[in-house]
């Protein structure tokens, strides 16, 4: 790990990472469109349209924020569109492939700059900031629920095709990385913080994927009886995280309505994997929320246990079941283990550092994302004297 006196730089590395997600985020839809058609052609129709359904939903939600977002943005850091063609791109749900292809021409022109221009950087990370938030939303809206209607039919029909076990791997693996993208991306907008390590993002996306999938196991077990109870499940579990996300006072959004949409989406990442979404002390919530999915899972996988006839060809998921608490457990582990010895801000305890947000030692207007950036302050809280420091400049700058 390394002190950061400034943000990240996007270079070419980042470049060619954001070309592969605008590459994913396209090929992911048509993926999802062969996978529905291979399912009415193998006569499950209802299967096809939850697969179209969930891909509906998550591709109206992210579309609606992308576009509050952007109408939300200075004008100077819109993409040279008419505003009415920008919302007819989001219309036609291609809003968040359009963000996608402008952060690749900003990011071209950064890379291709025989001078840095530090506007251009700023620009270029307002963009990835919102693309990696977008990302989550999707993430945890279309392919988490995806996932868990993979493993229900391959239980379901007891055989598995090789691409649905790559389909499994690679959807957990998308799953978990895209916390550790969006964890990354809110570092980012705080300086004398340091970098997450190799060694750090490791254990943060292991210990992450060791939580989703026990979670993934039990729903999936659930629904294999009860269909239909998981549709009373779900809403019943959102809404207490809505309620939950609701007495948080959050402030993501510019106005009232849209936070409520935004607690909705929050609530929905909140089914599969924790999401910290208010400032001051995360452990008695983390407690609350852990001792709640671990009580919710482990009903969900004894009423599977309990209720399953014994003749049923699925005998080998009773060791798989057996491993499943344990590995939520390791994954427990490793989150105490990572904010105790590895996450950054006990390195940065450890040599005297603190936490500084971007806007503490800006000279003059610089482009933040504010919404990422009341996050990241909330994800991580700073110390006093770096409070102290933005509130001064704060105040000088009103007035």
């Amino acid at each position: 790990m390394a002190l950061r006196a400034a943000p990240p730089r996007f270079g070419p590395l980042q470049l060619v990472l954001a070309a592969g997600a605008a590459a994913a985020a396209a090929l992911d839809v048509l993926a999802d469109g062969w996978v529905a058609a291979g399912y009415a052609r193998d006569g499950q129709p209802g299967w096809a349209a939850l697969v179209l359904a969930l891909l509906a939903a998550a591709s109206l939600a992210t579309q609606a924020c992308s576009w509050l977002w952007l109408r939300s943005d200075p004008p100077a850091l819109r993409p040279g569109l008419p505003l009415w063609l920008l919302a007819a791109l989001h219309l036609l749900q291609l809003g968040f492939l359009f963000r996608c292809l402008h952060a690749l021409k900003v990011g071209w022109k950064v890379c291709t700059a025989k001078a840095e221009e530090e506007e251009e950087q700023q620009h270029m990370a307002f963009l990835s900031h919102d693309i990696s938030m977008l990302r989550l939303f999707e993430t945890f809206l279309e392919n988490a629920p995806q996932l868990t209607l993979l493993l229900y039919v391959i239980l379901r029909t007891n055989k598995a095709e090789p691409s649905q076990c790559l389909g499994l791997c690679t959807a957990f693996l998308c799953v978990t990385w895209a916390l550790v993208d969006y964890h990354q991306s809110l570092r980012s907008f705080l300086q004398d913080k340091l970098e997450l390590g190799w060694g750090s993002s490791a254990v943060y996306f292991l210990w992450n994927l060791f939580l989703v999938c026990p979670r993934v196991l039990a729903v999936a077990l659930f629904a294999l009886l009860w269909p239909y109870g998981l549709a009373v499940h779900f809403p019943l579990v959102w809404l207490a995280m809505f309620l939950w996300v609701s007495l948080q006072g959050t402030d993501f959004m510019e106005s009232p309505g849209p936070e409520q949409l935004y607690r909705a989406i929050v609530a929905v990442v909140l089914y599969f994997s924790w999401f910290n979404v208010s400032s001051g002390r995360t452990l008695q919530r983390s407690i609350i929320y852990h001792s709640f999915m671990l009580a919710d899972s482990s009903l969900l996988a004894l009423s599977w246990l309990w209720c399953r006839s014994p003749s049923e060809e699925l005998s080998y998921l009773i060791p798989v079941l057996s491993a499943a608490l344990p590995c939520y457990l390791l994954g427990l582990a490793l989150r105490v283990t990572y904010y105790k010895g590895l996450h950054p801000n006990m390195w940065a305890q450890q040599q005297g550092g603190y936490d500084e947000v971007d806007a503490s030692r800006s000279s003059g207007p610089e482009l933040v994302n504010k919404r990422m950036q009341r996050l990241a302050q909330a994800q991580f809280p700073i110390s006093w004297p770096a409070a102290q420091q933005f509130l001064d400049g704060a105040t000088e700058s009103a007035v």
